[in-house]
């Protein structure tokens, strides 16, 4: 049997770790957009888990890694092996919650290849607990569990999360490279500003998240050189934008970004998504 399954991204426009001491809530709050494209994940049985990753170009398909820790681990959780291939469009490491919607993807795809009967809240735990652990994000899946543009109030795959469904348009996106997740949240200089960083409202429009979330990511010290300047000329033109956190990128609403962000590089353009993790494909 191959099983496909899709898990869409997450843009996180700003955020702040929490950790609740007693009950053990890790995770944080923040506000974002859920994306599509995001991973796309075929499984196999197989009787050792191998991962392959790989980045989906405009002519070809290309592997760029051979081992996932954070996937392997999550199938160690709940006991099952399989051959995992993950598959995107979008720049892996940039800031677009990839390594959330692989989890969820994954083990979506697992639990049905191995009928495990996990439901969808179990797979969410397991996936925002690796997450955590691996420090490779904090929110990401609790925002992937469904689409549109998020609010996080709380941390956690149970915390209080508003959706709304007020992006038609297209979220335009270009990428200056990697910035390493881990090094910033294991940072507590760095995540103390980030604290300091955070807002004290909630964006009630998306004008508003992504004036919030620029003013979070400048506030933060996380805003490169190369992303300054394509804030300020999407600045000039009066175009929404803000830094994806955490990638060192911007992302960019409306049809008229395309054409300012293809001044300074490859411009992937991406929309909101209105589902989360689900199977594509069953077959014998």
């Amino acid at each position: 049997m191959i099983v496909i399954a899709s898990c869409p991204g997450h843009i996180s426009g700003y955020f702040r770790r929490v950790s609740v001491p007693g009950n053990g809530v890790r995770g944080s709050t923040g506000a974002g957009i859920v994306i599509d494209p995001g991973v796309m994940v075929t499984v196999t049985r197989a009787d050792r888990t191998a991962v392959s990753i790989r980045k989906r170009t405009s002519r070809r398909s290309v592997q760029i890694a051979d081992r996932s820790p954070p996937i392997e681990s999550a199938l160690r959780t709940i006991g099952a092996t399989a051959q995992v291939v993950t598959e995107c469009h979008l720049p892996i490491g940039a800031g677009f919650g990839l390594s959330a919607a692989a989890l969820l993807a994954t083990l979506t795809a697992v639990n049905r290849l191995e009928g495990l009967g996990l439901e969808p809240h179990e797979i969410a735990r397991v996936a925002h607990e690796t997450e955590v652990a691996h420090r490779t994000g904090l929110g990401d899946v609790s925002a992937c569990q469904a689409g549109g543009r998020v609010v996080r109030r709380s941390a956690g795959i149970d915390g209080e999360i508003l959706r709304f469904s007020d992006m038609p348009g297209p979220i335009h996106t270009v990428s200056f490279g990697p910035i390493s997740t881990p090094s910033v949240l294991g940072s507590n200089e760095q995540m103390e500003r980030v604290q300091r960083a955070f807002p004290e409202n909630e964006p009630r429009s998306a004008e508003e998240f992504f004036r919030i979330s620029r003013t979070f990511a400048e506030k933060s010290g996380l805003v490169t050189p190369e992303v300054e300047r394509v804030l300020t000329a999407c600045a000039a033109e009066g175009i929404p934008a803000s830094m994806t956190m955490l990638g060192n990128g911007v992302f960019a609403y409306g049809a008229r970004a395309h054409a300012v962000l293809r001044q300074f590089g490859e411009v992937s353009t991406c929309t909101m998504a209105r589902h989360g993790a689900r199977i594509i494909e069953v077959l014998p």
